[in-house]
């Protein structure tokens, strides 16, 4: 066999079939971790809930974006017929966040920002390192991509070494929690100081990411590919 098709072969490919998810509950815990306020009060003149990235206090007014904001009450906590839901629109190839409050007349959008500005602004504020180094694009889903040293003949499955192998098994085991994965691996063994070479692409959905919990998994997950 020549190189390319060593390659194809022993470029192992793990999939967590099925349709990314694009959205998902979250708490009013999650909105204040991505940095941000619910607020209720005056938008452009009429009544209702919105978010602010600086900390805003009960009586305050002022202007963004051409729309003016006059708050009349900081939340602190949802009500049992109140949720957040949050999804992820692509427009002009670029992917957003959007949230919105679900109440019992209908729901309102509270949030609307480019998905990877916000997704590296936590990566930097929770320290995920192995992320933040990673993050290579962001649509519905988000491509993870580490690689280090030349790439030669990638080694077969049953050649790995034990530590790769448990990363794969982890691996499995965060796409099954986020619902859909996709993991391209090429391992081709160590050069002569001893370290590994290798190329690995990894998709994940990026709503899951917004997740803090499952984001510090991947970080976690990723402690190997140094």
């Amino acid at each position: 066999m020549d190189l390319r098709e060593v390659q194809a072969l022993n470029t192992l490919v793990f999939e967590t079939l099925g349709q990314p998810e694009r959205a998902r509950e979250f708490k009013l815990k999650s909105l204040k971790s991505w940095g941000f306020d619910l607020l209720y009060g005056k938008k452009g003149g009429k009544s209702c809930y919105f978010t602010s990235e600086k900390a805003r206090k009960v009586g305050d007014k002022y202007t963004e974006g051409g729309v003016e904001y006059e708050v009349e009450k900081v939340v602190s906590k949802l009500s049992t017929k109140q949720k957040i839901f949050a999804n992820i629109e692509m427009e002009l190839g670029r992917a957003y966040l959007v949230a919105e409050l679900w109440e019992e007349e209908g729901s309102t959008e509270i949030l609307r920002v480019p998905a990877a500005s916000l997704l590296v602004a936590l990566f930097k504020k929770n320290r995920y390192g192995n992320l933040l180094e990673a993050v290579r694009n962001v649509g519905t889903t988000t491509e993870l991509i580490k690689k280090k040293g030349e790439e030669g003949k990638p080694l077969p499955y049953e050649e790995l070494p034990g530590e790769v192998i448990k990363f794969l098994r982890k691996a499995k085991s965060i796409e099954k929690d986020a619902g859909f994965g996709r993991l391209a691996l090429a391992y081709f063994g160590k050069n002569k100081e001893g370290r590994p070479r290798y190329w690995l692409s990894w998709l994940l959905p990026t709503i899951a990411l917004f997740d803090l919990e499952l984001a510090s998994k991947v970080n976690k997950c990723l402690d190997v590919w140094k």
